[in-house]
This record gives structure tokens, sequence and C-alpha cells, in this order.
């Protein structure tokens, strides 16, 4: 069976960076509904459309293709009282208690923003919003393992059943692979406290 809209795909894959560092490879396939339901990323979906199980390819996404520019807007200096110890870098806080993230949580199309620890100091902590691929052009290496027509319940939720795919929305879906590595997306665009 060919991969096409309504099937469920099974992706063998390696993820590096443009310098061919590997970030991630797949100890299990990352499953998902072909057909533009958000389960992995459009450019990956062109790649496979219309092939076979066994189909290998490479493909490069660009920042705007994959996790978005590093946007340095998203990040932020507070008051390390205002959190839970023991603090470490690489927590990860959802959101802000602040007036903008107030405005946001009324919007139920906005999910809010994961916020990374990414330094501390005596009393203050910085905080990353942005994914931690974020301004990362990215390769992947694909071989299509599994092509299956989608159940219709699979259809009506817009997902595999007990599947992973990648994370292409919100980075905090449980049935995704978040591709979150801790890693800074670059170590100069981030502020230190000492």
């Amino acid at each position: 069976m060919k991969v096409q809209k309504n099937t469920i795909v099974s992706l063998k894959y390696r993820l590096t960076d443009a310098q061919d560092n590997l970030i991630e490879e797949s100890a299990g396939p990352m499953i998902y509904l072909h057909g533009g339901y958000d389960g992995t990323f459009p450019k990956i979906e062109e790649a496979v459309d219309g092939h076979d199980v066994g189909y290998e390819t490479t493909i490069q996404l660009e920042p705007n293709d994959a996790f978005g520019d590093y946007d340095p807007e998203l990040l932020k200096i507070e008051a390390r009282s205002r959190f839970p110890e023991p603090l470490e870098v690489g927590m990860q806080f959802e959101g802000l208690l602040d007036d903008e993230q107030s405005a946001s949580e009324d919007d139920d199309d906005e999910d809010p923003l994961i916020y990374t620890v990414t330094d501390l100091a005596e009393d203050k902590v910085v905080l990353d919003g942005n994914h931690p691929l974020a301004g990362l052009a990215l390769k992947f290496w694909l071989v299509i393992a599994d092509v299956r027509e989608a159940t219709e319940e699979e259809l009506e939720d817009g997902h595999p059943k007990g599947a992973c795919g990648l994370d292409v929305e919100d980075g905090d879906d449980d049935d995704d692979l978040d591709i979150d590595d801790g890693a800074p997306a670059s170590p100069e665009q981030r502020p230190t406290l000492h």
C-alpha cells in the first residue's frame, strides 16, 4: 500500500542538525495519520507521499519548516522566589504568572508556552519559551516501515491510536513524541546571570 491521505504511516527516522550531529534516533517508529492532520511536519508528509514500505529518503527542514526561528522575546528573567525549590536548569514550567500570560489563558485557541530553566542565580531565573530546536535547520533520514488504512475512529480523532508522532503544534500532547533533548538552541543567544 502506498502512503496517501487517511493512511497510518510508520516511519523509522534519525534526526540530525545541518552539520550531521545526531539529535535523536528512533527507538521505535514515528506513527502518524497522513494527510494534513498535524501528526508530523508537512515537509515529511510531502517526502513520503505516494511511496511504498521500504522507501528511504533524507530531507532537510529549515527552521520555518520545523520548530520556527529562535525568538529572543521568549526569554524571561524572573525572581527565583516565584519558583518552587529545589530548582534546576532543565526544569520546565507551563506559562508564567504575569498579565500577558493571564490574557492568553482566556483564549482557548492558544496553548500556554512551556518555559525551560536555562540558568540560575541566587535570586534570578532565566527561562526560555523557545523549543530547544528552534532556529536550527534539521535533517531527517526516513524509512517507511509500514502503511495501513486508518480506522473510522482514527479519522474522527485525527491521529492513530496509541501511536507517537512528531509534535509540531504545542509540545505537550501525550500521544506525540516531543523532540526535546533539553539542549539550548543557541547558547550565544541566551542571557546568563553569572
